[in-house]
């Protein structure tokens, strides 16, 4: 049985009420702040409406310090990082450090509000053993399933050694505590099947989108092109596999072969590779053409979107990619952007014909689509509609 559920935009309407009173759940997830993650917020909104009491445990990050608070009726417990780590000595301080908040904030969790559920957002694939303890006690353990971590590892790092074993180990025996698991696309929901051997009848899909509600256009801001006539926009984090790098030598190729310096990209986000970018786009000579914000306010990522041309998902392709849904894809969707992206079965599955697709990880026919874009104005108002018909 394929069973699919659209994550709702809108909290509010997408839980029965009292379908779940009584019951008290918690959440673990070690990669993002809530109420900053925006899938664990929205599912611990769902599961709030629905008559649950909600505790999440998370890290801190920039703008979520306090350590204790209570938002919209959630209670949230957060816990310090070591660092952002890069190597494997650096995860395994990481990692070691966030298990040990991870099980102590849960006795705390378990002491002041009861526990009926762990319900843990991977990556890393090692929360289990902060729930095992507790499915000792009869406590029901439920995996959402973010990331693919050995695929991730292997993005990262480029190799399959001892590390990218144990995280396919690690993965293995999440599986096999887990009551339940929760898939973001079809392509995981078969990892949880095959590599997870689990039943069927016990993973779901439950897909991640933006909250339209909150997504609201502005009037484009003509100062974001520079004085250029066109506006490329990217959002999204600035990682060693978001494949950034891969755009830069797009764009070198529109400026330096093509001669093309009438457009401007607009780099939306933050990230562990952000300053490396910002050094390599001086390295070839066109930071004039690209401007990097960093993480940046709503406001500000809406009036980027509301002011694009066309967007682009540089991700490279490679496992991870292919199979994972990117955020970035909806939320340029649900504002009319024209996409060019390189062609990634998940990608497609998402953006369908609002997208031009690229060959793989090919810069030059990546900077070909978006100059083919930019100068076919019918072409991009059909895939605005085509973003309206999804």
């Amino acid at each position: 049985m394929d069973v699919q559920v659209q994550a709702v935009a809108d909290a509010d309407t997408s839980a029965d009420v009292d379908a779940l009173a009584g019951k008290k759940v918690l959440i673990i997830v070690e990669n993002l702040p809530v109420p900053f993650d925006r899938r664990v917020w929205q599912e611990a909104q769902t599961l709030r409406d629905a008559g649950a009491t909600v505790a999440v445990i998370c890290p801190t990050g920039k703008g979520f310090d306090a350590r204790e608070e209570v938002i919209q009726g959630i209670h949230i417990y957060r816990h310090p990082l070591p660092l952002d780590a890069s190597s494997a000595r650096g995860y395994l301080v990481e990692y070691g450090a966030a298990l040990y908040w991870e099980f102590r904030l849960a006795l705390r969790v378990w002491r002041r509000h009861g526990i009926d559920v762990i319900h843990a957002c991977n990556p890393p694939d090692l929360i289990f053993l902060v729930a095992a303890p507790f499915k000792l006690f009869g406590k029901r353990f439920i995996f959402d399933h973010h990331d693919i971590n050995p695929e991730l590892y292997e993005a990262k790092f480029g190799k399959r050694d001892f590390f990218w074993r144990l995280m396919c180990l690690l993965e293995r025996l999440t599986f096999k505590l887990a009551d339940v698991s929760i898939a973001t696309n079809n392509s995981y929901r078969g990892i949880a099947l095959q590599r997870g051997g689990m039943a069927p009848d016990r993973v779901f899909v439950v897909r991640s989108g933006p909250n339209l509600a909150k997504l609201r256009r502005s009037p484009p801001n003509g100062e974001l092109r520079r004085g250029r006539r066109y506006l490329v926009g990217y959002v999204g984090v600035m990682g060693s596999q978001e494949g950034i790098d891969l755009l830069l030598a797009s764009i070198e190729y529109l400026v330096k072969e093509k001669k093309r310096t009438d457009i401007q990209f607009c780099l939306v986000g933050g990230g562990p590779a952000l300053e490396q970018m910002r050094a390599l786009a001086v390295e070839k000579s066109i930071e004039e053409f690209v401007h990097f914000t960093g993480r940046v306010p709503d406001d500000q990522l809406f009036e980027v979107l509301s002011t694009a041309d066309v967007c682009v998902n540089p991700d490279r392709v490679n496992a991870m990619n292919d199979k994972s849904t990117m955020n970035k894809i909806l939320e340029y969707m649900a504002f009319g952007c024209p996409i060019v992206q390189f062609d990634v079965t998940e990608g497609r599955f998402s953006a369908g014909d609002a997208s031009a697709y690229a060959k793989p990880n090919d810069v030059h026919d990546m900077a070909e689509k978006i100059v083919e874009l930019l100068d076919n104005l019918n072409q991009r108002k059909a895939m605005a509609l085509a973003d309206a018909r999804a």
